[in-house]
């Protein structure tokens, strides 16, 4: 990771870790579960030798940066206040920038623009779409619809539980699970689908010492933190009620691949290609659904995604 910059920056009353690399405006990399600045490294050294200053930061509770400890810490309010004054701190002229996002990364960088439209120059989503908030029923409710009491996001719920079950089966193996094949169902006494004492091998995409560098840091900060974002779907939920109906306006580009665990949601599919998503987000300018990819796509096709990134971006200079 040569060249790669890393300082702490005080933002909305705690310290955000970034890594930053190259000259130029601002791109914004947002990660997603359980990930790191580190899952954008490519698209940082890509843009970087590109004509832009990536910047990619640990989101609050992960890596380096601050966590707070309470579960309320981590509603989408807290994580956009978190933004909008990195934002302010990168670029302090205009306090406007580029943003990419992924996963719950991504779900941010959509929140921003909805919020703070200011902020944000033109935006590459990955994986997660804008979704309209549903008001007739609460986003946990629906997913345990949909898929029982075993879906991931519904063992999240209860705070120590699933953290209990991960320390039981040990950092590595939950990290490299979650980085192999995202596991959507999480059933007690047996979370994964894998024998425990049968050796995961890596995807192609990704080497021992890479899969190592999550390991290592989420040994040091365990998951209680990024989980509480999960956690806050329901207040979430609760908080976004005056934001009904609104629609967002900044430039997008939305990029999914077709094995991704979202795109594979009900729904989801007529949602993004039958007018839905275009008519929630009306300056959405392209959906691009790549074949073959699953759900870690920047780093499954790091060139791939760095092309688009910068196609797409170079439009509004």
């Amino acid at each position: 990771m040569e060249g790669i910059e890393h300082r702490m920056i005080k933002v909305n009353g705690i310290n955000i870790h970034i890594a930053e690399k190259g000259e130029g405006p601002v791109i914004l990399f947002l990660h997603g579960f359980p990930e790191l600045w580190y899952s954008w490294r490519h698209q940082i050294l890509a843009l970087s030798s590109m004509g832009y200053r990536a910047v990619a930061p640990d989101l609050r509770g992960y890596g380096d940066s601050d966590a707070p400890d309470s579960v309320e810490s981590y509603t989408c309010f807290h994580i956009i206040g978190d933004l909008v004054e990195l934002i302010d701190v990168l670029d302090p002229d205009v306090g406007k920038v580029f943003v990419v996002g992924h996963d719950w990364g991504a779900y941010m960088a959509w929140l921003l623009c909805l919020f703070r439209p200011d902020k944000v120059k033109a935006l590459v989503n990955l994986s997660v779409p804008f979704r309209r908030f549903d008001r007739e029923i609460k986003p946990v409710d629906v997913r345990k619809a949909n898929y029982g009491d075993d879906y991931y996001i519904s063992r999240f719920q209860e705070y120590g539980e699933i953290e209990g079950e991960f320390a039981e089966v040990g950092v590595e193996r939950v990290v490299k699970e979650y980085l192999c094949d995202f596991p959507v169902l999480l059933p007690k006494g047996k979370l994964f689908k894998r024998p425990l004492d049968e050796p995961i091998t890596l995807p192609s995409w990704l080497t021992e010492e890479e899969a190592n560098y999550y390991v290592t840091v989420f040994q040091k900060t365990g998951f209680t933190c990024p989980i509480n974002y999960y956690r806050n779907l329901g207040r979430n939920w609760e908080l976004l009620g005056p934001w009904v109906g609104s629609k967002i306006k900044t430039p997008a580009k939305f990029i999914v691949g077709d094995k991704d665990l979202v795109y594979g949601m009900p729904g989801m599919k007529e949602y993004i290609h039958n007018g839905g998503f275009k008519e929630d987000v009306p300056s959405l300018e392209q959906v691009v659904v790549m074949k073959g990819v699953s759900h870690f796509i920047n780093m499954e096709k790091p060139e791939e995604i760095s092309s688009h990134i910068y196609d797409f971006f170079c439009q509004f200079h």
